[in-house]
């Protein structure tokens, strides 16, 4: 067993504080990696405040894991020691499911062990994220990451990024496309990134005026402010798709009303509560409403490659660990542009 060092929740209204335990030993085909950079994603601000109902405690956040590999099982073969590698949302899965054999393991249909707030295959022992020492991974679930790029703006490509990429990719997004990033977020920011990088005309849609800059300086073509209701009727039918990155409550039948005939709004944020679409939003011009979670493991490692030919990272501000809750506080007020990743040498 590993003496592991880390930052926790103890229960969903505690804060974030020192915390210890114990990583299993590497096994045959595991690789032991220091995490140098651990990304802070929303979803762990939900998870460790109880706020999805699914919560395990004490709980140690972080999926968006890049480290130097330490230690290699005797079966390892995809990974040396003093490799970067990466480790995204999930651990394990099933590895048997049409999902899993297809390279589909974030839909596994049996039990995927996500990084935290989750069980190991014997969905028993809890799993600890990121905001830790070091983690001990499979060696088949761990990425590698090009030592070219600014490995602590890499990090929050392991969610971020690919919550981004997958759906673009699915959605066969390229040059003809005229596709429309809703929110400016560090998933947004992302996806009008990729959105350019496959040739796409990208605009932004964004209740903030002020975020119009940005989203000329990321590479967007165009902005529409989508509380100028002028702006959104000029807008009808005019997307192939919006890919919408928003978390918080919001007019989906508005969205829908500037899709084209056969388009499609993709969600992957998740809003509080459920929201409202009315039917004629849909059936008068064939819209699709869908939605998309991270990317398989083949995937990640597409998009990592991805990124290292075109030099894409996120845009992100660094912290020490111990100001893990200040991060957290200014999160919820959308203080931060756009990722904030913890340096771990400061745990």
């Amino acid at each position: 067993m590993l003496p592991t060092k880390a930052y926790a929740a103890q229960n969903e209204k505690s804060p974030l504080t020192p915390f210890e335990f114990h990583r299993r030993a590497v096994g045959d085909n595991d690789i032991l990696i220091e995490i140098l950079y651990c990304g802070v994603c929303h979803s762990d601000i939900h998870q460790a405040r109880g706020e999805w109902g699914n919560s395990i405690y004490p709980m140690v956040p972080g999926h968006e894991i890049v480290g130097k590999v330490a230690k290699v099982g005797s079966k390892v073969s995809k990974h040396k020691v003093g490799d970067i590698a990466g480790v995204g949302c999930f651990v394990d899965s099933c590895r048997t499911c049409p999902s899993c054999t297809s390279g589909e393991e974030q839909y596994c249909a049996g039990h995927v062990s996500f990084t935290y707030n989750g069980t190991e295959a014997d969905q028993k022992t809890p799993t600890h994220g990121g905001y830790s020492s070091q983690i001990v991974v499979d060696e088949s679930y761990a990425l590698k990451v090009s030592p070219k790029l600014d490995l602590k703006a890499v990090a929050p490509l392991l969610c971020a990024g690919i919550t981004t990429y997958s759906p673009l990719k699915h959605w066969k997004v390229g040059p003809k496309s005229r596709i429309a990033v809703l929110g400016l977020g560090g998933l947004g920011h992302m996806g009008v990134k990729f959105g350019k990088a496959f040739g796409a005309h990208v605009t932004v849609i964004s209740t903030s005026k002020s975020k119009e800059a940005d989203a000329k300086r990321l590479g967007a073509d165009a902005f529409l402010l989508s509380t100028d209701s002028e702006q959104v009727q000029k807008a009808a039918d005019s997307f192939d798709l919006i890919l919408d990155t928003v978390s918080a409550e919001h007019d989906l039948n508005s969205v829908l009303s500037m899709i084209k005939l056969d388009g499609s709004l993709v969600l992957v944020g998740v809003p509080p509560q459920a929201p409202s679409v009315h039917p004629f939003s849909l059936i008068p011009r064939r819209r699709s409403l869908a939605g998309s979670m991270i990317g398989g493991i083949r995937e990640t490692q597409e998009m990592l490659d991805f990124c290292a030919e075109k030099g894409i990272v996120s845009d992100v501000e660094m912290i020490a660990i111990a100001d893990i809750n200040k991060a957290y506080e200014r999160m919820i007020k959308n203080d931060v542009r756009y990722r904030f990743v913890i340096d771990m040498k400061t745990l």
